[in-house]
Parts: C-alpha cells; sequence; structure tokens
C-alpha cells in the first residue's frame, strides 16, 4: 500500500506516493546526505525522466546498488 505525501520542491508543492520501505529510504539517504527531504526530492526531479515516484524509487535502487 502506498502513502501519499506533500512536499514543496523547487517552489511548486507536489504530491507523491510511495510504498512506506521507500519513504524509509529515502529519509535515511536524505539524513546521510545531509540534506532535507524535499532538497534530495528536488535534486532526483531535477535528473528524471519518468514520474516522480518511479525516479525515487529507481534513484533509491542505484544508490543501493552502489553500497550506499
Amino acid at each position: 500500500m502506498t502513502r501519499k505525501r506533500s512536499l514543496t520542491i523547487a517552489g511548486h508543492a507536489t504530491s507523491i506516493s510511495l510504498e512506506p520501505v521507500f519513504w524509509d529510504a529515502l529519509h535515511d539517504a536524505a539524513k546521510a546526505e545531509g540534506k532535507s527531504l524535499a532538497a534530495l526530492v528536488a535534486e532526483i526531479d531535477e535528473a528524471r525522466t519518468t514520474n516522480l515516484s518511479s525516479a525515487i524509487r529507481v534513484w533509491l535502487f542505484e544508490r543501493a546498488r552502489a553500497g550506499r
């Protein structure tokens, strides 16, 4: 089941739906990188080529695969 949360990124409000495990991983990644959740999502958003929820999942997968 997904959880929908609202964030403001790059001055725009947006809603993101992710499964709880991805929310947990995203929070952990933001903390590890010393960034706010919104700042990290904004970086992912700038580089994405698909919808934001999918881009976040792929970014987290690639990060885990790289051992970070």
